[in-house]
């Protein structure tokens, strides 16, 4: 009784402090200059070419704008650039800049910052984790200082989301060297500029007097990492915070009751998985790897103990994606019954059984609900004799474990810098290099990847991206378990909130003006 007991907690996330007034609303007076914006952790980092977490990206939107940025739909509109035409074949676009465009400290922008920007993206010393998100580009070019030509190896519709991706912002490069970043206030492009970054508490933005668009009245954007959800939920409900990054889920019945204007939940192109380490054992064997995948329940875990409207995962594409064809294994209409036995024989073809369990260790980045999952996933692995220990640690530590291939399994997920199916399936190649956490490497897989990227045929393009996702999940390199849907509490007053399946809501979009 006592191990249900605790078992039982930790699948709810209870907390000492909970007296159950989550639902009291106390909002502080309306500061219109300034929102205070929560993010699910510490950002990594200020180069935007330099980092790949969600929190890192978001504040980068705020301060660097490309030729194209994009709108509080999430849909690429004009940026730096104030027009462009594509060639008959679409393999060529040609951009050109508005008029006078200076960086915050008067430095001009000119075409050839894309170009230098392109390069220095590609330079291994660089060591971007965005390199094959750009693959798709052949050449940036520059021709005198207001048009870039930009050339792709093959047709690519979603080239303007891709530009608007902070990575390919115009970035000082007249100041950047090795502690670039630590300027204050930070150089930028965008509408925003970092003036103070307080680790662990928050990160301060203010306007950026040279952009070229318009402010309003929005003067200063404050960023607050809140690695646990309940906790930036009732920082959000006393009034501290204007937006947050993510919402309990156990509360979101009690919010739909209570605050229903402030809740927003939609569809979003993301899929949570975990990542085996196929570099050692024992998950360099593709036999335990399809043991674990095979008997875990994704249906009770995405109906009933997220309880927001998730899709079950056994593919890494969400279903906008996919082409109406999610992947599925055979194995996924089999019986429980018959997906332990299954599972117990391949762990007993890889060597382990009573005398000789799996043993090995569930890392997560600390949040109730990656523990909660965790909790599920080693109690369905222990029906078929595997022993999982959980091993959690903050945000920057946990990823940084992964960048080191230092874990067994790990918690990890994608949220799309584009629609586009190769943004998710990219990551799992060896072009991704640290971002492919699990460190799969396998030519097949590559060639698949790479004739699919080269097809200009929409339907082509489709079925040849399903064929290769539908090879990685065969060879089980992460073990998908749903697909994202976003939440988040917004303050009434920021009219300009959109929800879109990118949940991209640019700070600058967030208050609309009064015409």
């Amino acid at each position: 009784m006592r191990l249900f007991f605790f078992f039982f907690l930790l699948l709810t996330g209870c907390d000492a402090n909970n007296d159950g007034t989550d639902g009291a609303i106390n909002r502080q007076s309306i500061d219109s200059t300034q929102i205070i914006r929560l993010s699910d952790s510490e950002a990594a980092g200020l180069d935007p070419q330099s980092v790949s977490d969600l929190s890192s990206l978001r504040v980068a939107m705020d301060q660097f704008e490309g030729l194209v940025r994009f709108d509080a739909y999430g849909k690429p509109i004009a940026g730096l650039a104030q027009t462009w035409n594509v060639s008959d074949d679409g393999l060529i676009w040609r951009f050109q800049l508005q008029k006078g465009l200076i960086f915050s400290d008067n430095v001009p922008i000119v075409a050839s910052h894309f170009t230098r920007g392109f390069a220095r993206l590609q330079d291994p010393k660089t060591a971007s984790p965005h390199l094959a998100l750009f693959d798709i580009i052949e050449t940036i070019e520059h021709e005198g200082d207001d048009h870039v030509i930009v050339t792709l190896k093959s047709p690519f519709p979603q080239l303007l989301e891709l530009l608007a991706h902070p990575a390919m912002a115009a970035l000082p490069l007249h100041i950047i060297n090795d502690d670039w970043t630590i300027m204050r206030p930070l150089v930028t492009s965008g509408p925003y500029r970092l003036s103070e970054w307080q680790l662990g508490n928050q990160m301060m933005l203010e306007v950026n007097t040279n952009w070229h668009g318009k402010h309003g009245k929005v003067k200063t954007i404050i960023w607050k990492p809140m690695n646990n959800s309940l906790t930036g939920m009732r920082t959000f409900l006393s009034g501290a915070a204007d937006t947050t990054s993510d919402v309990p889920v156990n509360r979101i019945e009690s919010l739909r009751i209570s605050d229903p204007e402030s809740l927003h939940i939609g569809d979003y192109l993301g899929t949570y998985y975990y990542a085996f380490n196929t570099r050692k054992a024992p998950f360099d064997d593709v036999r335990v790897r399809h043991a674990l995948n095979m008997v875990i329940d994704r249906e009770w875990i995405a109906d009933d103990l997220m309880k927001s409207g998730n899709d079950p995962a056994y593919g890494l594409l969400p279903k906008a994606l996919a082409g109406g064809k999610q992947y599925q294994p055979p194995w996924a209409k089999w019986s429980k019954e018959k997906r332990q036995e299954k599972a117990r024989k391949l762990l007993y073809e890889a060597g382990y059984d009573e005398d000789n369990p799996l043993r090995f260790d569930i890392r997560f980045n600390s949040s109730n609900e990656h523990r909660r999952v965790s909790v599920v996933m080693a109690n369905m692995w222990r029906d078929i004799g595997v022993e999982a220990a959980l091993l959690n640690s903050e945000a920057s530590l946990h990823f940084a474990s992964l960048r080191r291939s230092d874990f067994a399994l790990a918690r990890s997920g994608w949220i799309a810098d584009i629609a586009a199916p190769e943004n998710f399936l990219a990551v799992h190649s060896k072009g991704a290099g640290a971002s492919n956490y699990s460190g799969f490497d396998d030519p097949r897989y590559e060639a698949l990847l790479r004739d699919a990227t080269k097809e200009s045929d929409p339907k082509m393009r489709q079925e040849k991206m399903r064929k290769a996702e539908e090879y990685l999940m065969e060879q089980a390199p992460i073990v998908p378990l749903y697909h994202y849907v976003s939440r988040a509490l917004v303050s009434p007053h920021l009219s300009g909130w959109r929800d879109n399946i990118s949940n991209i809501h640019p700070s600058i979009t967030l208050i609309e003006e009064a015409q």
